[in-house]
């Protein structure tokens, strides 16, 4: 059985192959995917940092692919209509990076509720600045839209400085660590009552442009939108209006329309924007736990069981 693997993460996937005996022979691509072996007879692909031409390639070459994993959460810009018409099952790493992405939520609360930013221009400044009107987390509201992997583990740290934690999902039933989830438009209600909106649902059709001026617009002027999910799920530039004209008091960013954000974008200069590159899931554990979850649905796939994280084609996650 032939898989194709990213040279990045090659040496893992075979050292953990060889311990395991799996039947298995890697064919490694660079990040680019290019080789000069033959992919006709590959079966699965195991995306890692591969270029959007280098995945297509691939997908060009490798006609006989049956299952295809991805190093990312998101997918929305992989599954290709190639995809679905062969019939391909395809798997996400959702869940692998919520604990450094849940870390960098709680990283952004502490700034915006202990005045990060200011302390700091303050020290840069060499200024004794002692009259900042700290806050507190207890009992603020944090509205989490996406009770999902990622939404929980947020949920879970939140619930640790005492807040009040609400969300949101497809079903609207009960999820562990939430006081309250609403499903459909409900969550439009909660926001008049929200301090915090994190941003944690996949990005499609159905969610671009989900949050917009209207939305924004229903939300405190001191509250805050924390976005660690995809940029398209918040106009931009409603976003950008409401953060001049004090709709609400700020956000933090980690994830952007157009990236890299590009150096015109009020964004960058913006006194009550806090920003990251899309790195919130950064972490050295980052890469084992994505070959970990692969190499758990290698066995699955070699011994014909149902995968981890399949995405739905047709929903987009």
């Amino acid at each position: 059985m032939q898989i194709i693997v990213t040279s990045g993460v090659a040496d893992q996937v075979r050292e953990r192959v060889s311990a395991l005996n799996l039947p298995v022979d890697l064919i490694v691509v660079g990040d680019d995917g290019a080789t000069d072996a033959d992919l006709s007879q590959a079966v699965a692909l195991f995306r890692a940092n591969l270029s959007k031409a280098g995945y297509e390639r691939i997908l060009e070459r490798a006609t006989g692919l049956r299952w295809m994993h991805t190093a990312s959460a998101g997918v929305e810009n992989l599954l290709s209509e190639k995809i679905k018409e062969r019939g391909i099952t395809f798997t996400n790493s959702a869940g692998v990076h919520a604990i450094p992405i849940a870390e960098w939520v709680l990283h952004a609360l502490l700034m915006i509720a202990k005045r990060g930013p200011r302390m700091l221009a303050a020290q840069q400044a060499q200024r004794w600045e002692r009259d900042v009107d700290f806050d507190e987390l207890g009992d603020k509201t944090l509205t989490i839209l996406g009770a999902g992997g990622i939404g929980q583990e947020i949920a879970k740290r939140a619930a640790g400085f005492g807040m009040r934690i609400w969300g949101t999902n497809r079903s609207g039933r009960a999820v562990e660590g939430f006081e309250r989830i609403v499903s459909g438009d409900e969550w439009r209600d909660l926001l008049p009552e929200t301090d915090f909106l994190a941003i944690a649902t996949p990005l499609t059709p159905e969610t671009k442009h989900l949050v917009g001026a209207r939305e924004l617009a229903m939300l405190p002027d001191h509250a805050w939108l924390i976005n660690i999910a995809r940029g398209a799920i918040v106009d931009e530039p409603a976003l950008i209006t409401a953060l001049q004209n004090g709709t609400i008091a700020g956000a933090a960013l980690d994830t952007f329309e157009q990236e890299p954000l590009p150096v015109e974008s009020p964004l960058w200069t913006l006194p009550n924007v806090l920003i990251s590159p899309h790195n919130s899931g950064s972490s050295p554990r980052s890469t084992g736990r994505v070959v970990d979850l692969f190499i758990e649905n290698l066995q699955r796939f070699v011994q014909d069981e149902p995968l981890r994280n399949e995405v739905d084609l047709e929903a987009g996650y």
